[in-house]
């Protein structure tokens, strides 16, 4: 299956947009929120208006819950790594959720920290199902161009001790997963 020519597929990393369908428009921003929010609106920037009418961004995530495992849809994200209450306080208003039309209810933290500390996992787990390095990036700069985006992660580590050992060695089968998800969904 072909995906919509309108389409375009974002990923951090080429790893985890290995088996992206053929043909598709497909833009590697690099790890994090700087360079995903770079990336994204220089290609949106450089876009004719009817190029790109869809932003899906595909990649892996952490999850927050133990009962979490395979793709989610998230339904919102959050910046998870901003100071957006104490900011708005000193009369500098923040957006740090961004809702996401045709998710699944499920809500994705985005911040620039690798989360494997229980601690910090747990504080994460009370607001959201997942944790990545450049969703809300991806959801910024969408809404900021008025084009639509969704987010499709697949989880690959436990978002704890262990994930900086997890990570490398799932994500090879998690972005055949995504592939997969692209195909029959994008």
């Amino acid at each position: 299956m072909t995906i919509d020519s309108a389409t375009l597929v974002v990923a951090a990393t080429r790893a985890e947009a290995r088996y992206v369908p053929s043909g598709a428009q497909l833009l590697i921003t690099g790890i994090g929120k700087v360079r995903a929010a770079t990336a994204l609106a220089r290609a949106l920037s450089a876009a004719d208006a009817d190029r790109i009418r869809q932003v899906v961004n595909v990649g892996t995530a952490g999850a927050l819950h133990d009962h979490h495992s395979d793709i989610f849809v998230p339904s919102a994200v959050i910046e998870h790594d901003i100071s957006s209450a104490e900011l708005t306080s000193m009369g500098f208003p923040m957006i740090d959720r961004w809702e996401l039309p045709g998710g699944d209810g499920s809500v994705l933290a985005s911040g620039d920290t690798f989360v494997a500390d229980p601690v910090r996992r747990a504080e994460l787990a009370d607001r959201a199902d997942l944790v990545d390095m450049e969703g809300c990036a991806i959801a910024y700069v969408s809404a900021e161009f008025g084009v639509p985006c969704r987010l499709v992660k697949v989880v690959t580590d436990g978002a704890d001790e262990g994930s900086m050992q997890d990570w490398p060695s799932f994500i090879d089968a998690g972005a055949r997963r995504l592939g997969a998800w692209l195909a029959a969904n994008a």
